[in-house]
């Protein structure tokens, strides 16, 4: 079966920059795109949908309007679209089954960068099969590469670089998926890949009089070391992907979200498993994404 890119589109600026940026990833995958459109019908429809137009002619309006937005932007990428009476959360995840990558658009915070997520979409990224790519609104190709000389558009000169991805790494749980996917991500943008590994000390206690701190000098060398063995057989299947692995005392989330300024993409994890109350994400998936400075990747992974 035949893969594709899905967007998840309900025509606010942060789903046609989601759309655009799906293209693009498309593009790079040699793809097609499926933009999904979800609606239920309400007695009292939203303010966007006109007084003279019902709500299931203001979908398909919307993603003639989409696509053909898309078409004449992208006109390399087969397009396909599809506006449904559904649920939206349980439509982007059966899109998501489909997909190699879902693409939801996010509101960024006031004043911030990062993301505020609404209900659906943070159903969505905790639950889907496939990695979840969430995209702010204003973040188009400028964002993705580096400055062009002589302050042109990166989009007009195709050869300008792309800046780096960023994953972060937990060696305590590398996972095939999550590093794979960081990899072939920088390997479709000719990109480097940077890895951020952070750890903390445990702390000091003291025992028979005197400070007794865990690990020792050695912990750091023991970290590079695990970062080193997780990564050999990737840098081995994607050798022309060069890799900067930065190994550091400190919070995992915050080293991320620090990076993440200089990125085309951050890359995280998020394990597949129940919560006490349903899926969640992990804490550092959750801030990185709240606060992250580029588009972010979210993967399940076992």
């Amino acid at each position: 079966m035949l893969r594709h890119v899905a967007a998840g589109i309900d025509g606010s600026p942060e789903s046609l920059a989601a759309a655009h940026w799906a293209a693009r990833e498309a593009l790079r995958r040699d793809a097609t795109l499926h933009l999904v459109h979800a609606w239920e019908w309400h007695p009292r429809p939203a303010p966007s949908v006109p007084a003279d137009m019902s709500q299931r002619a203001w979908a398909d309006d919307l993603m003639t309007r989409v696509s053909d937005g898309i078409r004449a932007a992208h006109p390399a990428v087969k397009v396909l679209d599809r506006s449904l009476n559904a649920a939206p959360a349980a439509a982007l995840l059966a899109a998501a089954d489909q997909a190699d990558v879902l693409v939801l658009g996010s509101r960024g915070l006031r004043g911030l960068t990062g993301f505020m997520m609404g209900s659906i979409s943070q159903r969505v990224v905790s639950r889907s099969p496939a990695p979840v790519v969430l995209v702010r609104a204003g973040v188009g190709t400028c964002a993705e590469h580096l400055p062009a000389p002589g302050g042109v558009a990166p989009d007009e000169i195709s050869q300008t670089l792309y800046r780096d991805v960023v994953l972060g790494l937990d060696t305590g749980r590398p996972c095939d998926e999550l590093i794979e996917f960081a990899f072939d991500a920088a390997r479709r943008r000719g990109a480097a890949l940077r890895v951020i590994h952070a750890f903390s000390t445990p702390p000091a206690f003291v025992a028979a009089d005197r400070l007794v701190r865990p690990g020792g000098p050695e912990m750091p060398a023991e970290h590079e070391h695990l970062v080193v063995a997780a990564l050999r057989p990737w840098c081995e299947k994607y050798p022309d992907v060069p890799v900067a692995a930065t190994v550091m005392e400190g919070r995992p989330a915050g080293e991320l979200i620090s990076a993440s300024a200089d990125a085309a993409l951050t890359v995280v994890g998020r394990r597949e498993r129940e919560a006490r109350f349903g899926s969640r994400l992990g804490p550092v998936a959750h801030a990185v994404l709240h606060h992250a400075g580029s588009s972010v990747a979210v993967v399940p992974h076992p």
